[in-house]
């Protein structure tokens, strides 16, 4: 009920404020929010945390907005200046009409764990079974979806129940007490449950499945009217990445991931780990991560097949800052390799 009531008065706070485009225009704060709650967000928090944004001459700040449909929507009434989230909402917004351009894209494929209740143990034990996610069309839906594939299931056909249940900590939670037989988690919750006796039915990292997630999202108007903006804060979070995946600088991340996420120093361990292993160095977005988007969304909105990669995905900021030499150095500065 708590998290309800913060989503509440977060929600209902941008949208009674004044409008951000023209707060961002004229130098007042800039707004970035992100939909998920996991480690791979700490390139955004550690460039807040460590005044990366100042240093590259932006005032911003970042909020969490519980769902991307939300966080899009807020975007497209400009309550929102720029969205780090997933490249599901992005792409059936587009379809609608949205001007929305993806910059950049730090985690390009599905890190989950496909977790599975203790008995099952082949890929045609989960015929018939309850497979929880957050929410249909979603990331975690996305990854589901993938994941079956990879195993060569189809839940139509294979009768598999596909539930919408919760975010991250519900479906964790859900697979523990029994509700649900499978779900997709990050290898905090994987981890852990794993420990209790849960098998791992699939490391879906290891399978390469190419998804556009984590992206560096702006309306192409605001993009236009202020490119500079854009590439101040691109360079903010590219170093927030560097600062994250660097390991001498694992100790100030792994406090900030304890403070955002709110967990444990040991479960900051695991997250860093994920951090580690789904965080591209160079973030192109990659245009078969759309391509799947597209191909899974297309199933129930036909009008997203219209949406195609060169359409969605504007580097031109992004090659800019690697031409320049901008990306590697940073990279060096930290010594991330």
């Amino acid at each position: 009920m708590a998290s309800w009531l913060i989503a509440v008065v977060v929600i209902f706070g941008f949208l009674s404020a004044p409008s951000r485009s023209s707060a961002a225009a004229a130098g007042k704060q800039v707004v970035i929010a992100h939909a998920a709650m996991n480690a791979r967000v700490a390139p955004l928090w550690v460039a807040r945390e460590r005044g990366f944004f100042a240093k590259y001459g932006v005032d911003a700040d970042t909020i969490f907005v519980r769902g991307a449909p939300t966080l899009v929507a807020a975007m497209q009434s400009n309550e929102i200046d720029v969205g780090y989230t997933g490249g599901t909402a992005v792409v059936g917004a587009v379809a609608n009409g949205a001007d929305l351009k993806v910059l950049s894209a730090f985690t390009n494929r599905i890190t989950y764990d496909l977790m599975v209740k203790p008995g099952i143990k082949r890929p045609e034990d989960l015929r018939g079974k309850i497979f929880g996610i957050q929410s249909i069309g979603g990331t975690v839906w996305m990854g589901a979806i993938l994941a079956l594939e990879h195993l060569k299931l189809d839940a139509e056909r294979d009768k598999i129940n596909i539930i919408a249940v919760g975010d991250q900590n519900v479906l964790a939670q859900a697979l523990e007490t029994g509700t649900i037989d499978a779900t997709v988690l990050d290898g905090v919750q994987s981890r852990r449950l794993n420990a209790l006796g849960f098998p791992i039915l699939a490391d879906l990292n290891e399978a390469n499945l190419p998804i556009l997630s984590s992206g560096f999202v702006m309306r192409e108007p605001n993009l236009q009217k202020n490119p500079q903006l854009a590439e101040n804060l691109m360079k903010a979070v590219i170093e927030g990445a560097a600062f994250s995946l660097s390991t001498s600088q694992k100790p100030s991340t792994l406090k900030i991931l304890q403070k955002y996420l709110r967990i444990t120093e040991k479960d900051a361990e695991e997250g860093y780990r994920d951090l580690g292993s789904g965080t591209d160095k160079k973030p192109y977005a990659a245009p078969a991560g759309v391509t799947n988007v597209v191909r899974l969304m297309k199933r129930s909105n036909p009008k997203v097949e219209k949406v195609k990669p060169e359409q969605l995905i504007d580097d031109r900021i992004l090659k800019k800052l690697d031409q320049s030499g901008f990306i590697d150095e940073v990279l060096a500065k930290y010594g991330v390799k």
